[in-house]
């Protein structure tokens, strides 16, 4: 049944009020409040039908409305009013990421904790390898007689290491001479181009075939087997929410943001740009209790994926302030890292 614009409005209403209040909502509360125009009695009546249609519930008979998890998904889809950050706001995000946008770790930590700032909820973070990084330095160093240092920053200058094997006879200045050919074979392509070169290995890599393999072996496994990384903030701000006084809700809670792989598992395939994505009460068969929702936003700087961030928390999350927060964020996220020097 399409709904008629007096229902949705008075849906909104009840979305809104609850989601400020977590108190039920009665049509003598929206009457007086918001639609002073409309009877007690004809709100009441749309409130009985939004009831029927599975949109709405009652604790009690004489309580008022709390919405279901269909309204709350038809809020977020058409109902929700867009909201702005506070110049406020933006200064905080700014000079959250002021003098360290050049180093990744640092910008996830630090987006983590701005986002469960701002939205006074738990926030997490998600980066994983990405195949379209691109190579800005290579660098080979000797540690031990058969094994050496392979050092790579990337054009986000996160520092990748990993130790490799290399002929126990070579001698340092092969080394330095095999760390200046692959620097200029590597330096400026992305991951994805350099692993398509080891079925193209040039003639200039005859003697070094060995130390070569090994780099390109390195650099595979850190593609496509690299360690993940997943960061949160704010785990107790669950609590301040009246709903999780409930010992139940909260266990089921802290079962999912206690669980590193089970938080990768909800945030890693989510779509390579800035569109919100809201899976609310567990919704999609995603691990999620059903009294929470999983607010997300990917962000990418210079067509390279830097990490997915969002925030989890209760159904009656305030899902205006989370979405103009996670685009806030990301916009000036972007913005730096794709203009930084």
């Amino acid at each position: 049944m399409k709904l008629s614009d007096r229902k949705k409005k008075i849906l909104q209403i009840v979305v809104d009020d609850y989601i400020a209040t977590a108190q039920p909502v009665s049509s003598k509360s929206i009457t007086e409040k918001y639609m002073t125009d409309i009877s007690s009695a004809t709100v009441r009546s749309e409130l009985a039908q939004l009831e029927e249609l599975g949109f709405l519930s009652q604790l009690h008979t004489s309580s008022g409305r709390v919405p279901s998890i269909e309204a709350y998904k038809l809020y977020v889809a058409e109902l929700m009013d867009k909201s702005k950050l506070t110049s406020k706001e933006v200064g905080v995000i700014k000079s959250a990421f002021k003098d360290h946008a050049d180093n990744l770790e640092t910008v996830v930590q630090n987006a983590v904790k701005v986002i469960s700032d701002l939205t006074d909820y738990t926030s997490v973070g998600y980066t994983a390898n990405s195949d379209k990084d691109k190579i800005v330095k290579i660098d080979i160093f000797r540690y031990k007689k058969s094994q050496a240092l392979l050092l790579i920053v990337t054009e986000n200058t996160l520092i990748r290491d990993k130790f490799i094997s290399i002929p126990e006879q070579m001698t340092d200045a092969q080394i330095i001479e095999a760390s200046e050919l692959i620097s200029r074979m590597f330096v400026g392509k992305e991951f994805a181009e350099i692993i398509k070169l080891g079925d193209v290995i040039t003639e200039e890599f005859a003697v070094y075939r060995e130390i070569f393999n090994n780099v390109m072996l390195a650099i595979e496994d850190y593609v496509n087997n690299g360690s993940s990384k997943v960061v949160m903030e704010g785990e107790g701000k669950i609590l301040n929410n009246p709903e999780y006084s409930d010992s139940e809700k909260v266990k089921n809670f802290l079962s999912v943001v206690t669980s590193k792989n089970q938080l990768a598992g909800l945030l890693a395939n989510e779509s390579d740009n800035i569109e919100i994505n809201i899976k609310i009460g567990g919704e999609d068969g995603k691990d999620i209790p059903e009294d929470c929702s999983l607010v997300t936003a990917t962000y990418s700087a210079s067509g390279v994926k830097i990490g997915t961030y969002g925030v989890i928390g209760p159904l009656r999350m305030d899902y205006q302030k989370v979405v103009s927060v996670l685009e806030g964020v990301g916009k000036i996220l972007e913005d730096m890292l794709t203009n930084k020097e």
